[in-house]
């Protein structure tokens, strides 16, 4: 069986505070978008769990997200694991786009299914909190805000098909750093920070605060998109490094990623997309 781990956008993210537990209280109104990883999830006859990946730049042992959720579905369900799960990526790593959680969430539906356990979407949220903050989300294959560190889930309809285009630069931004330089971070002076309002919510970020203090070049990158003429919005999604702009049409994308290319270098990674209700 095939299965699609959607990528996500953040449409707003306010960090509220430090936790005793040292996460970080926050409430965030997140999207899935039709980029996505793919998971072929199958039984195997010899036993055991075997997984496989695309990317050989990603673990394959057992400090992987997928493997953790399989373990982990299998361990709770007193269930002997027999199955190959191989994984093929389309989303890039440090991103700030959801991809190892979607990954691991996916890996939760798809045994759920494979088994026919019929578990609770609440039953497997929890699983999927034990794995990362952003795990539970992807078990609704909704747009949801989202509180706490990640685990508390409301899914709500977001009836808006927003056409996308992702941008990341050739390096990644470590999350908990981003976190961590959260409450010290100050705005640079003229970079636009504030929320940009729209029928359907606004977009916010107070995670750009810190990472465009070291990442400058993400600020930039920002900037420019929202002088461009085919964007109507702008943001960094999560701790980064994507950057997204919201398009007048889904043929913006196209014009819109070659002038990017042209004034940020060759080496961007971009993606036309749209945001899944």
């Amino acid at each position: 069986m095939e299965f699609f781990a959607p990528a996500k956008i953040n449409l707003s993210l306010r960090v509220l505070g430090r936790r005793a537990d040292g996460f970080h209280d926050l409430e965030s109104l997140m999207c899935p978008v039709s980029l996505g990883d793919t998971l072929e999830v199958t039984r195997r006859a010899a036993g055991g769990l075997e997984f496989v990946c695309d990317d050989p730049t990603l673990p394959t042992g057992e400090d992987n997200l997928v493997v953790r959720a399989a373990r982990l579905f299998c361990r709770t369900r007193g269930i002997e694991p027999h199955v190959r799960i191989a994984l093929t990526k389309h989303i890039p790593h440090g991103a700030g786009l959801g991809g190892g959680s979607s990954d691991a969430a996916t890996t939760l539906l798809a045994l759920d299914r494979l088994h026919e356990t019929r578990l609770a979407r609440d039953t497997l949220a929890a699983l999927a909190a034990e794995i990362g903050s952003d795990v539970p989300f992807f078990i609704y294959e909704s747009a949801a805000v989202i509180r706490g560190r990640g685990e508390r889930v409301e899914p709500v309809a977001f009836p808006h098909a927003l056409p996308l285009l992702l941008i990341k630069p050739p390096f990644g931004v470590p999350t908990p750093w981003a976190y961590s330089r959260w409450k010290d971070a100050r705005e640079i002076p003229g970079v636009p920070y504030a929320t940009q309002t729209f029928p359907w919510g606004g977009l916010v970020n107070d995670l750009e605060r810190p990472v465009f203090e070291k990442y400058i070049f993400l600020a930039d990158l920002k900037a420019w998109l929202l002088a461009q003429p085919e964007a109507v919005g702008a943001l960094m999604s999560g701790s980064g490094a994507t950057v997204f702009a919201v398009l007048r049409d889904k043929e913006s994308a196209a014009p819109l990623g070659a002038r990017a290319t042209e004034e940020f270098g060759p080496d961007l990674w971009l993606c036309a997309c749209e945001t899944l209700g």
